[in-house]
């Protein structure tokens, strides 16, 4: 079965909103990471308004791009454009504009588990909050991978918003970037763990 993977850049006051606050710490490391981390998935899940953004972005990145590691961008900007995108949303209609993307009508629960069950890599969660807590809150996440950034923001939307449920996490991998950037890998814990 596919795993589910929620990949996010939270602030160390846990914001992950607007996350400009990020590019200060970009490294060759940390693009190789998310690199190897796009090319181990092939396919993203997206709730509205990252899809939006990176909709707005993506296409034409290169484009707009000539700074250094210009090849790789290219790379990772062909491997965004042409994976099939999972959009959930209640406001768009189809057909959705930024290539292979399809909206998740219905259930979003019984959609994303359906999803799992068909043939392939590791589908990707970036941005998204709402939809996050929803799959939290399903059970249908199966990695947790917070990169915590070294700044406190101040202000903006939190990763996990008030009201979802408790749940306990077993930590999987802890690995630490030359930025200072914590990469933080999570599972669910299993019931006999939970306290």
């Amino acid at each position: 079965m596919r795993k589910v993977v929620v990949s996010e850049f939270v602030s160390l006051d846990g914001v992950m909103e607007d996350p400009a606050w990020t590019f200060q710490f970009s490294s060759e490391e940390q693009e190789q990471y998310k690199f190897a981390e796009l090319a181990a998935a092939d396919a993203l899940l997206l709730g509205r308004v990252t899809y939006e953004e990176f909709a707005a972005a993506w296409p034409s990145m290169m484009e707009q791009y000539e700074g250094p590691r210009r090849a790789e961008l290219g790379e990772y900007a062909e491997m965004m454009n042409a994976y099939p995108k999972h959009v959930v949303s209640t406001t768009l209609t189809e057909p959705l504009e930024w290539n292979n993307s399809t909206l998740v009508e219905g259930n979003v629960a019984e959609e994303i588990t359906e999803l799992k069950q068909r043939p392939g890599k590791d589908i990707l969660v970036f941005g998204s909050s709402a939809l996050v807590d929803t799959l939290l809150e399903h059970d249908l996440i199966d990695e947790y991978r917070i990169m915590v950034f070294p700044i406190v923001v101040g202000s903006g939307k939190h990763l996990f918003e008030d009201g979802i449920d408790t749940k306990v996490l077993k930590l999987a991998k802890a690995e630490t970037l030359g930025s200072g950037v914590v990469v933080l890998t999570y599972e669910p814990a299993g019931e006999k763990d939970e306290r």
